[in-house]
């Protein structure tokens, strides 16, 4: 088992930290500690490498970003739990898909913790809870490192949403935890959903910065 760095960033700007991500990445040697990122942003919708425009349905004043993860178009705002997942691939002997596996599994074992059934698709990587989608996944791999990482939606403004094909596919459904009846906070979700991401990449719990 492996020691892995918990940083929790509050609520940022999402253009800072994409760069702190790839800064990270580019100038980490094999002895740097993986790190898990925890943090808000301010609304904005992003648009992957595979992004095309034609799912920007109406963006209106919600600023748009590309950027250099996998997928299409996704939205981030307060309420919604981001965690960017800075880890040696090669060190923890997975592949990408395998770490998607790991990320989404984390999140349906979170969902379990407040009695709710959720389940991954192999069509449409993300969690879906009765087929709304409830967690996104978009990531980047260089020199054997991953950045980037999931959302996770908890007690947000959903309406966003509405303004994109999520993920690229016409009329998804979205959801998030409040409206299934969860009352935990965010920082009471972040914190479990942390626990579940150590455990299922086998790390030990590490050190935690704020």
């Amino acid at each position: 088992m492996q020691p892995v760095t918990l940083r929790r960033l509050g609520q940022r700007d999402y253009e800072p930290v994409w760069r702190e991500m790839e800064s990270f990445t580019f100038t980490r040697t094999p002895d740097t500690i993986d790190e898990l990122w925890r943090v808000e942003h301010p609304p904005i919708f992003t648009l992957g490498l595979n992004g095309k425009n034609e799912h920007l349905l109406n963006p209106g004043d919600i600023p748009v970003i590309n950027v250099d993860r996998g997928g299409q178009v996704t939205y981030h705002g307060p309420g919604q739990i981001v965690i960017y997942t800075l880890l040696d691939l090669r060190r923890l002997g997975i592949g990408v898909r395998e770490l998607v596996t790991h990320l989404e599994q984390s999140i349906i074992a979170l969902l379990a913790d407040y009695d709710v059934e959720a389940a991954a698709r192999k069509d449409a990587p993300g969690v879906y809870v009765a087929k709304q989608k409830i967690a996104a996944l978009g990531l980047r791999v260089k020199r054997g490192c991953s950045y980037h990482g999931l959302s996770l939606n908890v007690d947000m403004e959903l309406e966003p949403f509405s303004r994109i094909n999520p993920c690229g596919y016409a009329d998804m459904a979205v959801t998030q935890m409040a409206d299934l009846g969860i009352t935990a906070s965010v920082d009471q979700v972040a914190e479990r959903l942390l626990s579940h991401l150590t455990r299922e990449l086998g790390y030990t719990t590490g050190r935690t910065e704020v």
